[in-house]
């Protein structure tokens, strides 16, 4: 289904799009099967149509409150908040909202959301501020030994919900870490029957299973890795860049638009220096765009363009603004993505690479960068820009990438994969339909001398 993809940005029909932003979207789902049936419609429309059928489908899971819902849910947690307040965070765009049957539905982690971003609504929910002190003394650690590196034994488990549960073939893709710049030593100790291991250096690397089920049944993934990062500290010498390695656009997200070259342009002004300029483009992400949960990326029609207008965005979202603005400059750029993996805490994560010589491949994590602005850490801020921490399983290297065994149907994300996919012979399962875990069963830091 990737492939029509590229006509994501596409003008919709304009009866289809006054539907669908005032929340019908039964009445603009019966719309597009009437507009299907005409053989006059291009091929780039057709797609598009066929492309907001899937993501009507979704939106409605996606905003699940109303403002009534909403503010009930937060009053358990912080009973004197009020109405107004609430509006107040709405027209901010803080607390993210959209039309569903004509009534104003919120986002289902917006609460989650305002919580992580803004300290007051935390301190509120008495909620405890998240203790970031091992990534400051993780800096430290890499300035003074230039390298560091974990072992962990993780394992994943996709298991779908008893009451969507239907006997037949299944097919089901896990993430595992890819070999690259910052893995290695990778092994897969186990897994469910069946399981077929994609090649170490595949870009969007996975354990896929093709099982025909009579009652339901995990499947799992066990494996080990060394997560190993180098301190990379920059001097004052020229620096360069190879035009011809992924500095190209790619539909429908990483695009250069008017809006991409015209802030290119006004961010770069006068100067030439790659590595000036990608730091100009950090800085822009870090300093500028707020940390907000999202809803599923298939619902953003151009997302380099939604962050830099909204000025909002997790960090998958930040990853690819950043990306994309360093390969309108010229600069090249990729994404990686998989898990973000510390002692005592887990969880999806997407950050950056781009290229500058004579450094060679540089990290940008835009969103643990942004924090630690908004935390008033500069240290930590500026080793984001051209490092990483270890505490990663990089399972993607490129972003919206075929599997090598390719999912029929639509994936619950076409664009990445961190936590698994499922799809029966007839349809993809939603994320809604599943129960998915990943545990870490084991990590310690490597020595040096193993490094």
């Amino acid at each position: 289904m990737l492939n029509i993809l590229k006509d994501l940005r596409t003008e919709m029909p304009e009866d289809i799009a006054k539907l669908k932003y005032a929340g019908m979207f039964a009445e603009a789902d019966r719309l597009i099967d009437i507009k299907l049936e005409d053989d006059r419609i291009p091929e780039a429309v057709r797609n598009k149509l066929l492309t907001e059928k899937e993501i009507m489908k979704r939106l409605e899971n996606d905003y699940p409150y109303t403002e009534e819902e909403a503010l009930a849910l937060i009053r358990k947690e912080i009973p004197d908040f009020t109405e107004e307040e609430l509006h107040e965070w709405m027209d901010r765009g803080a607390a993210d909202w959209i039309f569903v049957s004509d009534k104003k539905h919120l986002q289902n982690r917006f609460f989650a959301s305002l919580k992580k971003v803004y300290p007051e609504m935390a301190q509120r929910a008495q909620e405890a501020a998240e203790d970031r002190s091992y990534l400051d003394d993780n800096v430290r650690y890499m300035k003074q030994y230039g390298k560091a590196g974990w072992h962990f034994r993780a394992k994943t488990v996709l298991r779908i919900k008893d009451e969507c549960f239907q006997p037949g073939f299944v097919r089901v893709h896990l993430p595992v870490p890819s070999v690259c710049i910052n893995m290695r030593n990778i092994r897969i100790l186990n897994t469910s029957p069946g399981g077929i291991i994609d090649p170490e250096d595949s870009l969007s690397r996975t354990v896929c299973f093709e099982k025909t089920l009579e009652t339901n049944e995990e499947f799992y993934v066990e494996y080990e890795y060394d997560s190993v990062v180098r301190y990379t500290a920059f001097s004052d010498r020229e620096t360069w860049i190879d035009p011809d390695a992924e500095t190209g656009e790619q539909e429908p997200h990483i695009v250069f638009t008017p809006l991409i070259r015209s802030l290119c342009q006004h961010l770069s002004g006068d100067e030439t220096d790659p590595l000036k300029l990608a730091r100009r483009f950090y800085d822009f992400v870090t300093t500028k765009v707020v940390y907000s949960f999202m809803r599923q990326y298939l619902g953003i029609e151009q997302i380099p363009d939604y962050c830099i207008s909204s000025l909002k965005g997790d960090c998958g979202v930040q990853a690819l603004t950043f990306i994309t603005l360093c390969r309108c400059a010229g600069i090249p750029a990729r994404w990686q993505s998989g898990k973000f993996t510390a002692p005592g805490t887990s969880g999806n994560h997407d950050w950056a690479m781009f290229r500058i010589e004579p450094y060679g491949w540089l990290f940008a994590d835009c969103s643990f960068g942004g924090s630690a602005f908004r935390a008033g850490c500069k240290e930590r801020h500026d080793f984001y820009f051209g490092n990483l921490d270890p505490f990663r399983m990089a399972a993607n290297q490129a972003f919206q990438q075929e599997f090598t065994i390719s999912k029929k149907h639509w994936r619950i994300d076409p664009y990445d994969n961190q936590t698994g996919e499922a799809e029966y012979a007839d349809r993809g399962l939603l994320r809604q339909e599943l129960d998915c875990s990943f545990e870490i069963l084991e990590m310690h830091q490597l020595e040096q001398e193993e490094l």
